[in-house]
């Protein structure tokens, strides 16, 4: 069955759902997003999300759209009419479609912003093969907007340096900035050297993670010692242990960075515990 997807108020099959193409998200890269977890029916970290959503909103100066405030029913009405066990929640807010293309922003009175909701559906996203085994990443020279703090729908760089890291025989890219990780090309990222957990302070130089900061709570829950601060690559390859964390994948174990290989090449044991901690912590207050 197609999916049911919502587009400006409207419950549509995907394949009657259109938007302008003076839309200034297709035109401009003009938008924002979120991407909202599903286990057993229900959303993983929803507050978080619409909070770093309305931050996004803001600091661009897009107006909030007038569906805001039922998101979450919408969110969920998704859910059930797509029957999504397990899975995602897209939502994509953008500063709408005016007459014409044109630099300058439309008048927010007059052009109301477009809001887009699909789901993808993750049968098993709690249990990813990935996870059991971790991934390889490579490092690549960052080179996208000051911003990067702003959820926007700019993923072209992104989106190469998965190509980059697929050409290479690894399954995603770090990105560096002055001999710095910066974070992976769509996950904030993590090393774990002796019994302490770094990952880079917040800024306007990396996304802040929703997934992030619960596991940083969970992290320190935990009695683990973390330290928020930048690392470079070099100390990346010498870690014990590295992970990424995101909405998609969670707590993801990272097995090799570039030619080094981490440890003895499996998961190691702060990220294995930090993903069942994360899983099991999130099942508990999901919506």
């Amino acid at each position: 069955m197609p999916r049911t997807v919502y587009v400006n108020g409207d419950y549509l099959p995907e394949g009657d759902a259109k938007v302008s193409i003076f839309d200034r998200a297709f035109l401009m890269a003009d938008g924002v997003y979120e991407v909202t977890s599903v286990l057993d029916g229900k959303l993983i970290d929803f507050d978080g999300h619409l909070a770093r959503l309305e931050r996004s909103l803001s600091e661009l100066d897009i107006q909030k759209p007038d569906c805001f405030d039922d998101l979450l029913e919408i969110h969920r009405e998704l859910v059930r009419v797509n029957d999504i066990g397990d899975g995602m929640v897209y939502l994509q807010v953008t500063r709408g479609a005016a007459e014409d293309r044109d630099f300058a922003f439309p008048d927010p009175e007059v052009v109301k912003p477009t809001v887009v909701l699909f789901t993808q559906s993750k049968p098993g996203l709690a249990d990813s093969p990935a996870s059991k085994k971790g991934i390889k990443v490579i490092s690549i020279e960052d080179i996208r907007w000051g911003r990067r703090d702003i959820k926007t729908v700019q993923l072209l760089y992104p989106s190469m340096g998965k190509m980059m890291a697929k050409k290479a025989g690894a399954d995603d890219a770090w990105m560096i900035e002055d001999g710095h990780v910066t974070e992976g090309t769509s996950n904030n990222a993590y090393i774990v050297k002796g019994d302490t957990i770094v990952t880079r302070q917040l800024s306007n130089d990396i996304l802040h993670g929703i997934t992030r900061a619960a596991v940083l709570r969970f992290a320190r829950e935990a009695q683990m010692k973390v330290e928020e601060r930048n690392f470079t690559i070099d100390e990346a390859k010498d870690a014990d242990e590295a992970f990424v964390t995101s909405a998609s994948t969670f707590v993801m174990p990272v097995v090799q960075v570039d030619e080094a290989v981490l440890g003895d090449g499996t998961p190691g044991p702060v990220s294995r515990r930090l993903r069942e901690i994360y899983v099991e912590e999130s099942r508990k207050t999901a919506v």
